[in-house]
């Protein structure tokens, strides 16, 4: 994805926060947006030439304000949204709660979890429906219905927009977790596209994960959860060769690794352990630890990284989990007890292209190479990502 200009970051970072000021204060999903576009089509008009404001938040909200009194001026039918957009302040408050109940709206359990993810990223991270579309590899259209869909949902389900309390939190908050983390996921493998992955993505996931761990300090997971983006960003000089293309983890120039933001992410991995509610975001990150601690990939503890994935397991014992156990372990106990582990997996995982990937890599050190490049060009044809394709083809010709 082309790099974006000061202008374009302030764009996709105040976006979300007006949008989700605007949600709350008329309630109106599809007026909101209304107003955010045309209060950022005023914008690039005037930032371009006169400079971005000191306070963009507030210069779009006047702005915002201002475009909804002239149109619903003009339309007798919205009468009363015409008094409650009156009523919204000159200046902007309580942007940071604003968001929140947003991400808490759009995940909410009556929605699909598809949906829960579109309507996130188009509401509170400023993704446009095109993006999100190519993302999820379907026609416009369908992304543009889902969302619509989503938000006639919330209204006519009377779904409050609000950060829920009490026993109804704790199940809230891990559907506002799972959302971040599929969103991180996709941006750290993008689903398809010439671009390998999508750094703006997580950096945006990151910055709603710290969100959360601000207004709920107590809750271990969000820590947990925080700690693991942070940890991935910090390895990600390495991630990309000079050419744009994937850099397994084992050929990685670990001299370009942050390695004060992994001392700090492990930090914060370490509050989230004190609270002594151990969660599977929290495991996660205690493995991508174990990772950027060793200095060489050979000096990797992997026995404690096959260890806590047993943990994982226990605490998410899905087909991808015991994969990537299975590839730990055969670090240990070697590439035939591995390969065993992982043919298991088959009837769960045959539509998976790392699953085919792994079982290459595996045969090929059993020096079964027929079959590992049967299992490679399985693989090829299971991903869309034009980075991942180039990497599996490559080993078919080495």
């Amino acid at each position: 994805m082309p790099s974006q200009s000061p202008v374009e970051r302030v764009f996709r970072e105040e976006a979300g926060r007006l949008t989700a000021s605007l949600v709350r204060l008329i309630g109106d999903f599809d007026l909101a947006e209304e107003l955010v576009a045309d209060a950022l089509v005023e914008a690039l008009e005037h930032w371009p030439r006169d400079g971005v404001p000191d306070r963009p938040g507030a210069w779009l909200l006047t702005a915002a304000r201002r475009k909804g009194l002239d149109r619903l001026r003009r339309e007798a039918k919205y009468r009363e949204l015409l008094q409650r957009v009156a009523a919204i302040p000159e200046v902007p408050r309580r942007e940071v709660d604003d968001r929140l109940r947003l991400i808490f709206t759009c995940c909410h359990p009556a929605l699909e979890r598809e949906a829960q993810v579109a309507l996130t990223l188009r509401a509170v991270v400023g993704l446009t429906t095109t993006e999100i579309a190519r993302a999820f590899l379907v026609p416009e259209a369908t992304m543009a219905k889902r969302i619509t869909r989503a938000k006639r949902k919330i209204v006519a389900a009377g779904i409050p927009y609000r950060i829920p309390a009490g026993a109804e939190l704790g199940d809230r908050l891990g559907e506002v977790l799972t959302v971040l983390y599929l969103v991180f996921n996709e941006g750290h493998l993008a689903t398809s596209g010439e671009d390998a992955t999508r750094q703006d993505l997580v950096q945006d996931v990151e910055w709603l994960a710290g969100l959360l761990v601000r207004l709920l300090p107590g809750e271990p997971e969000p820590l947990g959860l925080l700690a693991l983006i942070r940890l991935h960003l910090a390895r990600w000089p390495a991630r990309l060769d000079e050419h744009g293309q994937l850099v397994l983890l084992a050929d990685q120039d670990r001299a370009l690794w942050d390695r004060r933001a992994i001392t700090d992410a492990v930090r914060l991995l370490g509050r989230a352990t004190a609270l002594q509610r151990p969660g599977p975001y929290q495991v996660q990150a205690a493995i991508a630890a174990v990772h950027c601690e060793a200095t060489t990939w050979e000096q990797t503890d992997w026995r404690r990284v096959v260890g806590l994935y047993s943990v994982l397991a226990a605490l998410d014992p899905s087909p991808v989990v015991l994969l990537n156990r299975a590839i730990a372990l055969g670090q240990v106990d070697g590439p035939a007890i591995a390969l065993t582990e992982v043919d298991r997996l088959s009837g769960l995982l045959d539509g998976y292209h790392l699953f085919h990937a792994t079982r290459a890599v595996l045969l090929r050190d059993l020096s079964r190479d027929g079959e590992a490049a049967d299992a490679d060009r399985r693989a090829v044809t299971l991903t869309s990502n034009a980075a991942e394709q180039q990497l599996l083809s490559q080993r078919l010709v080495e």
